[in-house]
């Protein structure tokens, strides 16, 4: 899908402020990394409250005669203390900069979705800053919780988390569900050179699993990866993400994560990245794991759910339901770099290998039987 070019929109600013800044030794560092001055700037943004809230949208008109029914699971925001932090940074896509909830209701309403659960995207969160990036997630987790409560059927949150730092990340779930009431967690499929499954995030997946809680995961490009040069002109999106996605999907199998924690309802991105076109080639490695998949890698893969977001094509589609049912694909769009709600919608309605019911269970049935709060929408 091609990402729509728009225009920004100025929107009148409410401010609301945190708790004092934590300083920390400075990084001065190049090549789109924090430096000193960058790091006391955001770092001073997100002391003094520089967090801009744009106002209510009440009662905006539909473009379209249908009620708006479908559930977006993969459309993201971009909350101004993140847009100050993540400036310049690899991997970080123009349209995000400039993403506003009308923006996003406008989008909406031409495609005929009623709710988007809206998560942060690459660059992410974390730069090598510990201090920062917990001060980060918790502005991104409020600023989310604000949008949710101005437009309670139009969006709910995925909540940002400060991984690597597993103490901060089980402090800001705990936060974030108990206090905030998100909807989920959003995670990135690996985190510096270690990928979801690394023995060190396993007391967080316990707490999620304890919590029951969906999960999606957006990929990214790991430190490894994103700067190979195979092919000029291509960009990490094109390949790394597909990869990187597969990648973590064998590391939560692989690891026993998938096994031992099997409340944690996973959401893995663009149609599970290479992994079903992969699958019956990895699950030929399982056979080395009995101890932590005693029932095979495809079998704990065929219980995750994926989105369609940036994979609304016969090729896709057709390799994720050789590996799972209708009944675990779920209707994403990437908005805002993604691309339109209606392009999605046209695209997979005239897709052959879904019928109208199977397009009934991606568009909205799916979504809210993992999140039963949305069926009110």
């Amino acid at each position: 899908m091609r990402p729509e070019s728009r225009e920004a929109t100025e929107i009148e600013p409410r401010a609301i402020s945190y708790g004092p800044s934590r300083a920390g030794d400075g990084l001065t560092t190049k090549g789109g990394h924090v430096t000193d001055i960058d790091r006391r700037t955001v770092l001073a943004s997100l002391a003094s409250g520089l967090f801009l809230y744009g106002p209510r949208l009440e009662g905006r008109a539909q473009t379209s005669a249908a009620r708006p029914h479908r559930i977006d699971v993969h459309h993201h925001f971009a909350p101004p203390a993140w847009v100050t932090a993540v400036k310049g940074r690899p991997l970080l896509q123009p349209a995000n900069t400039t993403w506003t909830p009308e923006k996003s209701i406008a989008d909406m309403d031409r495609g005929g979705v009623a709710l988007s659960l809206v998560s942060i995207t690459n660059p992410g969160l974390w730069f090598g800053d510990a201090p920062m990036t917990r001060q980060l997630a918790r502005a991104c987790n409020e600023y989310g919780a604000r949008l949710v409560q101005d437009h309670p059927t139009r969006f709910g949150v995925f909540a940002a988390i400060p991984l690597p730092d597993v103490d901060a990340t089980l402090a800001e779930i705990a936060f974030a569900y108990d206090t905030l009431k998100v909807d989920g967690v959003g995670l990135f499929t690996s985190y510096g050179d270690k990928w979801l499954g690394h023995p060190s995030f396993r007391p967080v997946m316990e707490e999620l699993n304890r919590r029951k809680a969906v999960v999606h995961v957006h990929p990214t490009a790991a430190n490894c990866c994103r700067n190979l040069d195979y092919a000029p002109g291509v960009a990490p999106g094109s390949i790394e993400y597909g990869t990187d996605t597969t990648r973590a999907i064998m590391g939560v199998a692989f690891s026993g994560d998938a096994a031992k924690f099997p409340d944690v309802r996973f959401i893995w991105s663009h149609a599970g990245g290479s992994a079903p076109f992969l699958a019956a080639r990895i699950e030929g490695a399982s056979a080395n794991a009995k101890d932590r998949l005693p029932n095979g890698f495809m079998a704990e893969i065929r219980k995750f759910y994926y989105d369609l977001a940036g994979a609304s094509n016969r090729g896709a589609v057709a390799s994720l339901l050789e590996l799972v049912k209708s009944s675990q694909i779920l209707f994403g769009t990437d908005f805002p770099p993604g691309g339109s709600a209606t392009d999605y919608v046209k695209a997979l309605s005239e897709m052959t290998l879904l019928n109208k019911n199977d397009l009934k269970a991606i568009d909205r049935d799916n979504a809210v039987r993992l999140i039963p709060r949305l069926a009110k929408t």
